[in-house]
């Protein structure tokens, strides 16, 4: 009732607004919002549920704000304290604010902005660069850079909504004492974090170029599009606004495209920070689109901006939530503010695709804008249809020639393996790592990132220590480390020049394959990591089937982690328990492990059966003599306890070429209630190798009810139409393409 009343009165202040407005001359909404799209808005109030919800929750927030009064504190807290909280604040409430005057024409929302706009236009020259020293490009609001450039990219939009309802006089001092200065601020004066190629950029980028559309500032739009000679501090080298790809010299947004994204929509500092990159990339897209649309910014590469968007959804889990590859914090989702814009400006400038509906209905509200309209208004009218989540491969690099992403999805299970760029500074040494999931989350995971955003407690919600000594070291992640050393030796630099090759990919239904090299990461050894999803007639759930071949020198020592979810069940190893506790080194992440038991293997065949999520899972592992398995807990060597106490184990060989073959079966499940087990027990019986060379893989696996089956892989030979033979005691295997699996008969 309380909306409808909203909606009755909402017709005559738009009457009273339209009389005070003379619209034919007005240039302003054109930004994110248009005329002609409050216009539609306007037009459809009370009659689109989504956007009507939306707009109804907004005016609440508002509200509360506009209640609160100005607060424009002097900077000097880094995340997550009062006054980087509060100027945060502030510069959503302002671009909510300028929205709701543009649809309600209710003043009280001009005018708060402009008492905010005046405020900050009062503090901005009485303030020098942030105290806080942490950061690389120090701040005015804000301890980095990149927070102011996020208060300029959403106050420009607030800008853009009052702009012509206020006084020259006003207008003139804001844009000449505040956000002139400010643009400038950000680019000329911090071309270390203007003029170069990352997400920090990608806002800096935006920010100028959307407050130079709103005050029509040509200088400043060619800068954000373009960046300039660092050399020389000024100027703009391009041609005069075309998008030139020789118009660049070190960064800006034409560059960011370029380089940022592969032909497939990949992000290379991987999806958590594509998805804070995707807001500034495709805000202002829009707002390129509807100011300069001669521009065509949503065509170039490709469509390249919206291809993305479909490449991000896809690194997600069954919950929506981001694979957490590179520095992520677990748990960022596609419902995540910048996801909500993505969805909407996708379905809308990307051809309806209502598949994308289904995500905008979990999402529950959408942008104030034309794309949240039409997507709104689509879902009214009944067009939303389920989301297709693909297995795809996901090429990296700005040519697609620079390693991958792979997925693999398949009834319940998704396994996503790694083999892309390093990622920059936000990169992980985890070459050939995987992950994973089942419907309800994690199964084997990746830690993410050693970092609290915005929570004060933990070293002011910026990165921890830890997250260099072990989130980014290779014994945090599920891929193989040699001589305890990680990938690259921890070189950031050396990494970023050579990614992962890429070797073969296939989703057919049934047997989906991917595999990949590494042949760089240490010096003498080449890695080669083969993971298949097998679905296999006798068991509920598919096998996941992980062949590791690596050559190297004799002696070399092999550390394979797998860090599982969930509780210990049993295993058919003995363990040594470690009463006493200590660490498990002294450097590249093993300092911050406690290895709590052990076992020498006996025989030649390893399970560990863990619970987890209401089901079992079984890792079976074909085994040397002389290999071990040793228990680890994250949390050494961390006083303040900022690591999460996760388990893991270890795979421990010696040798020189070697095969690690392992098998993941999810079986069972147990129901609290009725304290009632199914299938508690793996259905494997036996893993062996039969095969391992240069050239060739091999294993055979045999179920617990006598059916056997084997799995054989090229590794040097990738045609659809070679053929293969092997022998083994006497017997020979053929096979025609890369692989082949098969059921043995006696």
């Amino acid at each position: 009732m309380r909306f409808l009343i909203f909606i009755s009165s909402f017709f005559v202040s738009i009457a009273s607004f339209a009389s005070q407005s003379n619209e034919t001359n007005s240039t302003h909404p054109n930004l994110v919002l248009t005329k002609q799209g409050v216009s539609s808005m306007r037009a459809n109030l009370g009659k689109v549920p989504l956007f009507d919800k939306t707009l109804e929750s907004t005016i609440q927030l508002v509200k509360a704000e506009i209640e609160a009064g100005i607060q424009v504190p002097e900077p000097k807290d880094l995340a997550g304290g009062y006054s980087h909280e509060r100027h945060k604040a502030n510069f959503f409430t302002m671009q909510k604010a300028g929205v709701l005057f543009q649809i309600t024409g209710e003043e009280k929302y001009a005018a708060y902005i402009k008492e905010m706009l005046l405020a900050y236009a009062e503090l901005y020259p009485t303030i020098d660069k942030h105290p806080a020293t942490r950061s690389y490009a120090r701040g005015k609001f804000f301890w980095q850079c990149l927070n102011d450039a996020n208060w300029l990219v959403y106050t420009a939009q607030a800008y853009d909504c009052i702009y012509d309802w206020l006084d020259a006089k006003t207008v003139n001092k804001l844009n000449k004492e505040l956000f002139r200065p400010y643009a400038d601020f950000l680019s000329l004066e911090n071309p270390q974090f203007f003029n170069r190629l990352h997400n920090h950029s990608t806002w800096g980028n935006a920010a100028v170029g959307m407050i130079g559309l709103v005050i029509n500032d040509k200088e400043l739009i060619d800068r954000a599009l373009y960046a300039f000679d660092i050399k020389s501090g000024s100027g703009v080298d391009n041609d005069g606004g075309s998008l030139n790809l020789q118009g660049y010299k070190e960064g800006g947004f034409v560059a960011q495209i370029d380089h940022s994204f592969s032909p497939d929509g990949y992000y290379t500092e991987g999806p958590y920070y594509q998805r804070y990159a995707m807001y500034p990339f495709l805000v202002f897209a829009q707002a390129l689109t509807n100011k300069m649309p001669e521009l065509k910014i949503l065509d170039y590469r490709n469509g390249l901006l919206l291809k993305a968007v479909d490449a991000l959804i896809n690194q997600t889990n069954s919950q929506g939530e981001f694979f957490p590859i590179n520095d992520a914090q677990k748990g960022m989702s596609l419902s995540s503010r910048e996801l909500v814009n993505a969805v909407s400006m996708a379905y809308h400038y990307g051809g309806n695709d209502t598949g994308l509906l289904s995500i905008i209905e979990n999402q529950n509200r959408v942008p104030l804008n034309d794309s949240g309209l039409n997507a709104a208004k689509a879902i009214a009218d009944g067009r939303s249809t389920a989301f297709k989540y693909k297995s795809l491969e996901l090429r990296d690099g700005a040519n697609g020639n620079e390693g991958a992403i792979g997925i693999l999805r398949s009834k319940d299970i998704t396994l996503v393996m790694k083999y892309a760029k390093h990622g920059m500074g936000h990169g992980h040494f985890d070459r050939l790592g995987f992950l994973l999931y089942d419907e309800n989350g994690e199964v084997i995971q990746d830690y993410g990132s050693a970092r609290w955003v915005n929570i004060e407690h933990k070293d002011g919600g910026g990165y921890l220590k830890e997250n260099h000594s072990w989130a980014k070291e290779t014994v945090a992640h599920n891929t193989l480390v040699v001589n305890k050393d990680s990938h690259f030796d921890h070189n950031v630099k050396a990494a970023d020049k050579s990614p992962g090759t890429p070797y073969y990919f296939d989703s057919s239904e049934g047997i989906q394959i991917v595999s990949a090299k590494e042949l760089n990461a240490y010096e003498n050894v080449e890695m080669h990591r083969t993971m298949a999803v097998l679905e296999i007639e006798e068991l509920e759930n598919p096998l996941v089937l992980d062949l590791f071949s690596v050559q190297a020198p004799g002696d070399t020592r092999y550390d394979l982690p797998v860090y599982y979810l969930g509780e210990f069940m049993s295993s058919n190893q003995k363990f040594e328990i470690n009463n006493e506790l200590s660490p498990m080194g002294t450097n590249d992440g093993y300092q911050h492990l406690w290895q709590e038991a052990q076992s020498n293997i006996e025989g030649d065949l390893m399970q560990f059966t863990w619970f987890n999520n209401r089901s079992f899972y079984t890792m079976t592992s074909a085994t040397l003599a002389g290999d071990q398995v040793l228990m680890t807990r994250i949390g050494a060597n961390d006083p303040n306890f900022n690591l999460r106490r996760d388990p893991g184990l270890i795979l421990r060989r010696v040798g020189g070429n070697t095969l690690f073959a392992n098998l993941y079966e999810k079986h069972g499940s147990y129901n609290y209630a009725s304290e009632r087990p199914l299938n508690l027990f793996t259905t494997i019986a036996d893993l062996n190798v039969i095969h391992q060379s240069e050239g060739y893989v091999a294993v055979q696996f045999e179920l617990k009810s006598g059916e056997k089956y084997q799995f054989s892989f090229s590794l040097n030979n990738k045609e659809s139409n070679s053929s293969h033979i092997l022998e083994k005691n006497g017997k020979s295997y053929n096979w025609q393409g890369v692989y082949d699996l098969k059921k043995l008969t006696e």
